[in-house]
């Protein structure tokens, strides 16, 4: 299930982020870096089936490596301490991240046309994210 989702991903549309990060309480420097970059999404799988999902930018590198439905520590690119787990639902790998009493979700998800749109959720506010897979 994991499989439509291995490879990397370069991303080819950013909308409303400068708001996500706002209400994920991104400071103004940080987000003027987060809003120019273009990073490229890389995921694969280990041999135990233990999954790495890699943000990588010209500006910041960013890995997580972890198993489904087991949460771990994680640091974000903006440098939060959460408590995150992965899961697959409807399709859709699910990232759920816990800090200070509040939570995000960030569902990614491979489209017929070969897309991976990822759904950035905090609150009310929503930013979505369009990768290409790189051939």
């Amino acid at each position: 299930m994991v499989d439509k989702f291995v490879g990397t991903w370069k991303m080819i549309s950013s909308e409303n982020f400068d708001d996500y990060m706002k209400a994920l309480g991104v400071g103004f420097a940080t987000r003027q870096v987060g809003n120019r970059t273009k990073p490229s999404l890389i995921i694969n799988m280990d041999d135990q089936g233990m999954i790495c999902l890699k943000s990588q930018s010209t500006f910041k590198t960013v890995e997580v490596k972890f198993n489904l439905n087991e949460p771990f520590e994680e640091t974000t690119a903006d440098d939060r301490k959460t408590m995150t787990v992965f899961s697959l639902e409807n399709c859709k790998l699910v990232q759920k991240q816990k800090w200070d009493g509040k939570e995000t979700t960030i569902e990614r998800e491979v489209t017929g046309d070969g897309k991976l749109i990822a759904k950035c959720m905090m609150g009310d506010v929503i930013a979505v994210r369009t990768y290409m897979k790189e051939v």
